[in-house]
């Protein structure tokens, strides 16, 4: 009898765990659809006029996607080569990359919000609710403003920052260990104090542009990416990405509660500080090329959670497709919307996120536990 009994669980978890896949199958179809449709107008539509064959004769130009000296100038950095016609550079120089990097920060900042949310067990945290995004921001403001000579340690620097703003909330939130709510209160005080220093390092800019630059920046922008921000968020993507799927499993047991893992046998505040630093780096390199991009790593792992449920394991990989999907269509309403005019990316992302997540706090009673 047992054994049947047993038989009829596995069955019933296999059935589980094949709908849940199937949710998660058709979260990553519908994002991949979703982006593809912004390629087509990112690519196709700006400011220089191209028709949509001389836009997608440039794309798959095979001169230029097999030369080897074109993806060397790209990857590593260089002179891009000569014989470049004028719609190969506006495509590959200017509109790519801007993709690019959309979909690099869109990652990053939807993985590192699952994280957050997942070892606060809150879902209204967020790298912003924690403090981290404004460590990361201070420094990263502070080496644009008066040390451009740095520009190329951004990322680190931006870690950094971010990580002495986490470590902060910490020592804050510590009282015989931590908890997710001093957590979140801790994160709320260290944000405003860094964001308050931010808005005073204002004063001290004589330089009009530089005060331009940093104003968009605040805002959130993917304006004037190129191969440069694809060069310096990639290595440290492609690190956080790798880090943050290798601890899944104790991803699983930090939202099963504290009391649970520590039965388990779980070292809870090693295992919560060292994952933090994992959606700290993912933060950090979304930050240093893009700037403040609010609402994405708060709402896409909520998006995501309410699909394919909390296993952590496919909240991530979900995260990982929505976050690109969502911030690269944003980017292509703020290029386009308003043509010649082109707006902060955040600012779309914060119009459509603020009344998304009010919709969500009226019709989720219990929202707010992980």
């Amino acid at each position: 009898m047992s054994g049947f009994l047993d038989q009829l669980a596995d069955r019933r978890a296999a059935g589980s765990d094949w709908y849940a896949n199937s949710k998660l199958a058709g979260v990553a179809l519908g994002s991949i659809a979703v982006l593809f449709g912004a390629t087509l107008l990112q690519v196709s539509f700006g400011a220089y006029p191209l028709t949509l064959g001389e836009a997608w004769g440039a794309v798959f130009n095979p001169a230029v996607v097999f030369s080897a000296e074109a993806w060397r100038a790209f990857l590593l950095g260089g002179d891009i080569p000569e014989w470049f016609t004028q719609q190969q550079h506006i495509v590959w120089n200017i509109r790519l990359p801007r993709i690019l990097v959309g979909v690099l920060v869109g990652a990053n900042l939807a993985v590192s919000g699952a994280i957050f949310q997942i070892i606060t067990r809150n879902e209204l945290a967020s790298p912003y609710i924690l403090g981290v995004s404004d460590g990361a921001g201070l420094v990263v403001l502070v080496v644009l403003t008066f040390f451009s000579g740095l520009v190329p340690l951004v990322p680190v620097l931006a870690a950094l920052g971010g990580g002495i703003a986490f470590l902060l909330v910490y020592v804050i939130a510590w009282k015989n260990g931590t908890s997710p709510v001093r957590l979140v209160l801790a994160g709320v005080i260290v944000g405003t104090v860094f964001g308050s220093v931010q808005r005073a390092l204002f004063f001290f800019i004589d330089d009009l542009g530089t005060v331009m630059s940093a104003q968009a920046w605040l805002s959130g922008s993917l304006l004037n990416t190129d191969w440069a921000q694809v060069r310096i968020a990639l290595p440290f993507t492609l690190l956080a990405m790798a880090l943050a799927f290798l601890v899944t499993r104790e991803l699983d047991v930090l939202v099963l509660g504290e009391e649970t893992a520590k039965s388990l046998g779980m070292p809870v505040e090693k295992v919560r500080f060292a994952v933090a630093g994992i959606a700290v780096l993912s933060t950090a390199a979304a930050i240093a090329v893009a700037g403040l991009i609010g609402f994405v790593g708060l709402i896409v792992p909520h998006m995501v959670r309410n699909v394919v449920g909390s296993d952590s394991h496919r909240l991530l990989v979900g995260c990982l497709f929505l976050g690109p999907a969502l911030l690269v269509g944003a980017d292509v309403g703020a290029r386009l919307a308003l043509s010649p005019i082109q707006l902060p990316v955040g600012i779309i992302t914060g119009l459509v996120g603020g009344p998304y997540f009010l919709y969500l706090m009226r019709q989720t009673e219990d929202m707010g536990e992980v």
